[in-house]
């Protein structure tokens, strides 16, 4: 009796641990992650909507966001970091945003908020160990005014969420994400 109870529980651990690394391996063997699917619509540091708001249309067979909600509206884009650093930023306010930078395999490497930054709004740049100590001391007029986020990831996601408290601010939040850019930081003095 001990011999079966001893067998069958190695044989449990073993499909335990047999199954957690088929479900930590398949984002990387399936090739529809969400870095894939935004590639299959969308080029590098383009904006592109990914909630579906009612009435809409989704742009994406399956969501980006594990559990849209819909109090929110988000927007992602796609960056490779040997472009140069990536700047985010709108210049229309909204009631409440967050950001995360996801790696190329999903993994959140960065989160901030509106209540992280300054009375500026959004305005954050991603970049590499290398390019922040370039920035800082190329780029003055940029650390002052915006968020640095480090990351150790070449290319990634940045997801933007917008909170839309009531339909009234439905069109004001659309507008956050169309003028919102995901670009290559550059000074503002051009130098």
């Amino acid at each position: 009796m001990a011999r079966l109870f001893r067998a069958v529980l190695i044989g449990l651990i073993g499909a335990g641990i047999v199954h957690i690394a088929v479900l930590l391996l398949l984002p990387h063997m399936t090739g529809r992650g969400a870095w894939s699917r935004l590639a299959g619509i969308s080029g590098l540091n383009e904006v592109i909507r990914v909630d579906a708001r009612a009435g809409e249309q989704p742009l994406l067979d399956q969501p980006i966001l594990a559990s849209p909600d819909p109090g929110f509206m988000a927007a992602a884009c796609r960056f490779d970091l040997r472009n140069g650093p990536l700047q985010v930023d709108s210049p229309v306010s909204v009631p409440f945003w967050s950001a995360s930078v996801y790696d190329r395999n999903g993994i959140n490497i960065f989160s901030l908020n509106d209540r992280s930054t300054t009375a500026h709004g959004l305005d954050f740049v991603v970049l590499s160990t290398d390019q922040l100590i370039e920035a800082r001391r190329d780029m003055p007029d940029l650390a002052g005014r915006s968020i640095f986020a480090e990351v150790a990831a070449r290319d990634g996601i940045v997801l933007v969420r917008a909170f839309v408290p009531d339909p009234s601010w439905t069109e004001t939040v659309a507008r956050f994400f169309s003028e919102m850019t995901c670009s290559p930081a550059v000074p503002s003095d051009g130098g």
